[in-house]
């Protein structure tokens, strides 16, 4: 079977759908294809009960359609995934669901993209022929946990903060974990706050921020030199959490907003997490060096036994399992080559949409981009 089309889209996350939403707005024909069984998967099946989006809604918002006036300041993920229903209905979008790209390539005769699905309800394979490319299958394609020797040999629960869902089943049990951005604190303040022994692996400086700090800074830089906006961030963290370095949490060196634009890494919001830190509910620990059973060893010799480990570690993509000659715009991490905010586009109408650590916003920037500069050939 072969279908051909002006626009294929790879991916039905938020990415995706703001793509196809900006590509309807223009009237562009398209086709979008989803490996999962249902739009922004992430969001509906992988993520933690108590989530919510760590921007202000203003930030966090798909083209052409704001949230509803009613709306909370900081989105609920249930409503945020309701808000992506409501998105799918407004712009009429039909995602091709259980639909994985095997294989994606330039073909220079045609001038156009030739990939090869597999339908994952009947195992058969479509050729979609599309003009021009769309890689919005996400930062986030698939787990990701760092090599420790022994990890396979440990005695205890391993579990992704993928499938992490509440700290409710964990009462009384040792539970470690490893990573200490918004997922990892916000999953250590649910484990303790559940009544499990909790202890999180700091592995790298990290800034601590409240939600309300960042979303001044985000309201001043756009007005106010990013370096002056930084220190004042820095000095009204300093003031709020005091010096976090007595309790294992160091500050980068790079300030906050440089070092999110430079390296796509972004201040961890405290919800609590801090509190508990300081006063002794979560214990804060350094790298693990080794696995013995259920013995974990860190950095200095240090042991502790536990029950279970969530790995809090992050995501990778994996668009260069199928895209090929996509070398330029994609490095071996299946990320943009390109620093922001020239990242969105590669050669023979390659574009990438979601891959730039930008959050929602910077999905939002790189749908329009893509769709204006489609219309324009």
């Amino acid at each position: 079977m072969e279908v051909q089309t002006i626009v294929l889209i790879v991916g039905a996350g938020p990415a995706g759908l703001a793509t196809a939403a900006c590509l309807t707005q223009l009237s562009i024909p398209y086709v979008i294809v989803e490996r999962d069984d249902c739009s922004a998967s992430l969001w509906r099946n992988c993520s933690y009960d108590r989530l919510k989006l760590h921007l202000a809604k203003e930030y966090c918002e798909l083209p052409h359609m704001p949230y509803p006036v009613d709306a909370p300041t900081y989105i609920p993920k249930d409503q945020f995934v309701k808000y992506l229903d409501n998105y799918i209905e407004r712009f009429d979008i039909r995602p091709k669901y259980q639909t994985a790209i095997e294989s994606c390539s330039y073909d220079e005769g045609t001038m156009c993209w030739i990939s090869l699905a597999r339908d994952m309800t009947t195992s058969m394979v479509v050729k979609y022929t599309a003009r021009f490319l769309v890689v919005a299958s996400g930062e986030n394609s698939t787990e990701n946990i760092p090599m420790i020797p022994g990890l396979h040999g440990f005695a205890g629960q391993i579990i992704h903060s993928s499938r992490f869902k509440s700290g409710a089943t964990y009462l009384k049990r040792d539970v470690l974990v490893v990573g200490c951005g918004n997922s990892g604190m916000e999953i250590a303040y649910d484990l303790a706050s559940h009544g499990a022994n909790t202890s999180i692996v700091v592995r790298s400086p990290v800034h601590v921020m409240t939600k309300e700090i960042i979303r001044l800074g985000m309201t001043l830089v756009q007005e106010v030199p990013v370096n002056v906006v930084d220190d004042l961030l820095v000095r009204m963290s300093n003031f709020v959490f005091g010096d976090l370095s007595r309790h294992g949490i160091m500050r980068p060196r790079k300030d906050p907003l440089l070092l999110k634009a430079e390296t796509g890494r972004s201040a961890v919001i405290d919800i609590g997490t801090v509190g508990l830190i300081k006063s002794g509910n979560i214990k804060v620990l350094g790298n693990i060096s080794k696995i013995k059973g259920s013995i974990v060893e860190f950095e200095g010799k240090k042991e502790s036994v536990f029950d279970a480990i969530v790995f809090a570690t992050g995501y990778k993509s994996t668009a260069n399992t199928w895209l090929k000659n996509g070398e330029r715009m994609l490095n071996n991490d299946g990320l943009p080559n390109q620093e922001f905010p020239n990242h969105w586009k590669g050669e023979n109408g390659l574009y990438c949409a979601g891959l730039a650590k930008r959050g929602l916003a910077g999905i939002a920037m790189d749908a329009k981009n893509i769709a204006s500069d489609i219309l324009s050939n």
